[in-house]
């Protein structure tokens, strides 16, 4: 079993933070946030951070200038970015495009990209010092809706953080506005994909009607063992190449072996982790999965939409039942909860948000699982080549699935994982457990713990 990494630590001498303005002048208005944009549990800040080795390039063309002079280029398209939100009655966040800019950070570590060794991945070291938290910019209200720190590396590479208002939007919707800063680095005019705000489509109805069961919202006591500081919690993250997720097929029926790899591999982790929780066995756990439903729409929604159209569409088993049954117990739920979210399955969401005041979801004996591999920030080319690591920069929330190759070049799913320690102790001899079992059986699949 590999043993966690010991953390990196290092220094950053940061500039003053300046704004990004738009290049050009842009409307001044006011633009009111979906339903969907605006429940509580998207008020939060999100962290995204990409890893750059050094090229020559970078000699010939500072990279500061370069990324400043795409924002703001891009914010002539993105201007609701360059805004503030403001909240009305009953809570309804609305965005004062008043082209007041973004925050920007440029800085200086003293540390080269290859002391960072093996661990490009979640959680990420010393993030607080490569995505500076600037005093009074991390609210909802009234603060920078972007956040980027660009900092320098001894080696000359560069790391690219951002923290995004995720209000704004959802990984679909950042991932096309960083590819459209790309584009402007390349000497685009305007984006390929031109912005689309039209918020408005996913507002509730008028009445608002509740149509369809949402128990990811459902308001539940906190009486689990879980439930303890981020202090007493162990972040990992575990890399699941071709091989483990071909054995993980291999444990599912028949009729099955053909779901996707997010199925199969969140209906893996959800019962290893209920495992490891040591939960009551009549305890109702629950996996709240995160559905893009731009697709669910007919007709579909605008291609440049980037507001948040997601769903935390949930499956819920005891975990007795978990645990007893077998891997096509969980598959089976999982395709199901993801398949419950329809055009009228967001339409119900939006009015039962609006009718119960913008709740959180709930996170009571829930997992939830994003996926982010084709969100395609592994793409992010400035002008010096793709990053060595693109996504988020930790998982203590969610657990973030994300495409990434390991040193010896293997592609495949990192995994981010957030446990109280006593139990990722538990998952980590159970997923070592699982892979040996699966090895004298046969099979070739090493261990996640060792793929890194």
């Amino acid at each position: 079993m590999a043993a966690p990494p010991t953390p990196l630590v290092f220094k950053v001498s940061r500039r003053e933070p300046v704004l990004i303005t738009p290049s050009e002048p842009t409307p001044h208005e006011l633009k009111p946030l979906s339903d969907i944009d605006d429940q509580d549990g998207l008020r939060v800040q999100i962290p995204l951070i990409c890893f750059y080795p050094y090229d020559p390039s970078m000699q010939r063309r500072d990279p500061v200038k370069v990324i400043k002079e795409a924002l703001a280029k891009t914010l002539v398209f993105y201007y609701p970015f360059a805004g503030r939100l403001r909240e009305g009655p009953k809570r309804k966040l609305l965005v004062e495009c008043t082209g007041e800019g973004i925050l920007f950070i440029e800085a200086d570590g003293d540390v080269t990209l290859e002391q960072f060794g093996d661990v490009l991945y979640p959680p990420i070291p010393c993030l607080e010092e490569l995505l500076f938290d600037v005093p009074g910019s991390g609210g909802m209200i009234n603060c920078p809706l972007l956040l980027i720190q660009v900092t320098h590396l001894k080696c000359g590479g560069i790391v690219f953080a951002i923290r995004l208002n995720h209000t704004m939007s959802d990984a679909t919707g950042l991932n096309q506005f960083l590819s459209a800063m790309c584009e402007m680095v390349h000497g685009a005019q305007t984006p390929s994909i031109q912005p689309v705000w039209e918020r408005d489509v996913l507002n509730a109805r008028n009445p608002p009607q509740v149509t369809c069961l949402h128990h990811e919202y459902d308001q539940l006591v906190d009486d689990t063992t879980d439930n303890v500081p981020l202090t007493k919690k162990t972040h990992r993250s575990f890399f699941f190449g071709a091989a483990n997720i071909s054995a993980i097929r291999g444990f599912a029926p028949l009729h099955l072996r053909h779901c996707s790899t997010f199925d199969v591999l969140t209906a893996f982790l959800w019962r290893c982790r209920t495992i490891a929780l040591q939960p009551n066995p009549n305890d109702e756990m629950r996996i709240l999965c995160v559905v893009n439903a731009r697709n669910r729409f007919n007709p579909p929604l605008p291609r440049g939409y980037y507001g948040n159209c997601i769903a935390y569409s949930v499956a819920m088993a005891t975990a007795g039942e978990i645990s007893r049954n077998s891997l096509g117990f969980t598959l089976e739920l999982v395709r199901k909860a993801k398949a419950n979210v329809t055009e009228e399955y967001m339409r119900s969401v939006a009015d039962l948000l609006v009718i119960k005041g913008r709740p959180w979801y709930t996170m009571v004996r829930s997992y939830l699982v994003s996926d982010v591999t084709r969100a395609m920030f592994a793409e992010m080319n400035l002008g010096w080549g793709k990053p060595k690591y693109a996504g988020p920069a930790k998982g203590n929330v969610a657990s973030f699935q994300i495409p990434y190759r390991t040193k010896k070049g293997e592609d495949g799913v990192l995994v981010t994982l957030c446990l109280p320690t006593p139990a990722m102790e538990r998952f980590v001899k159970e997923l070592d457990s699982t892979f040996k079992e699966q090895s004298n059986g046969g099979g070739n699949a090493k261990s996640p713990l060792s793929s890194l």
